[in-house]
């Protein structure tokens, strides 16, 4: 079944299934987000294709026991391809996975995504499964603090062409399941912060500057794994008010 995806929402593909988005733009750095969701631990390989000139990139997306399994991410660039359509060959009759893409303004259509802005108020907000935040820091130090509690918790940061991404909790080999397309480089394109080695492991603490433009979070992981998980956004100059 061909189904249009030009505004990123998340949806749910079956064997057969292609969804196609051609909405990309240039100078943002795009994440489609993959989560198993047939309930088994059967994986299911998903063909990625941006461009007719370029070979499709097989993703495997981990299967799930209960709904608990990892999710898997794929990065690329508006400005190599406008265009991005996911697969799942027809023989993979049990595969179910669910998608959806993310950006500084993707997906457009926030149906079955939760869509807030992140206040500056230094308390910790629920960050459950699909949740999207967004928010305008001014253009001074704030503290991020992201707290979850299970293994290998992601959570992406968008801003425009720059994405960091956050693992809590990370297992050994934290960047497996994220695949970078085109020319798409990790410590230039986009980094990945994992709590330092020493510290608890459940809390990744982040000081970012604001630029007076919108920033956004989008979490990547299952309903399970987001069970008391939270984000908070503070700026760092009202602590000099007085």
């Amino acid at each position: 079944m061909a189904i249009n995806w030009d505004g990123g929402q998340r949806i749910t593909i079956k064997g057969g299934d292609t969804a196609s988005c051609g909405t990309l733009t240039t100078g943002q750095l795009y994440c489609v987000f993959f989560y198993n969701s047939n309930n088994t631990d059967i994986s299911a390989t998903v063909q990625v294709l941006t461009d007719n000139s370029q070979q499709p990139v097989a993703v495997s997306v981990p299967g799930t026991t209960s709904g608990q399994g990892l999710a898997s991410l794929v990065l690329l660039k508006g400005s190599e391809s406008r265009q991005v359509s996911v697969s799942l060959s027809s023989d993979q009759n049990q595969a179910q996975v669910d998608t959806w893409i993310g950006s500084v303004s993707m997906p457009t259509n926030t149906q079955d995504i939760k869509n807030d802005e992140l206040p500056l108020d230094g308390k910790p907000h629920q960050f459950n499964q699909a949740f999207r935040y967004y928010a305008v820091p001014p253009s001074t130090w704030c503290q991020l603090q992201i707290v979850a509690q299970k293994t290998q918790f992601i959570s992406v940061q968008f801003l425009s062409q720059q994405t960091t991404i956050y693992i809590c909790n990370p297992t050994p080999n934290p960047t497996v399941n994220i695949t970078p397309i085109g020319s798409v480089t990790e410590n230039k394109d986009y980094t990945v912060v994992t709590p330092k080695p020493g510290t608890p492991q459940q809390l990744i603490t982040k000081s970012i500057i604001g630029n007076g433009t919108q920033w956004v979070w989008m979490n990547a992981d299952s309903k399970q794994n987001s069970e008391k998980a939270t984000i908070s956004l503070q700026s760092l100059n009202s602590m000099l008010e007085f």
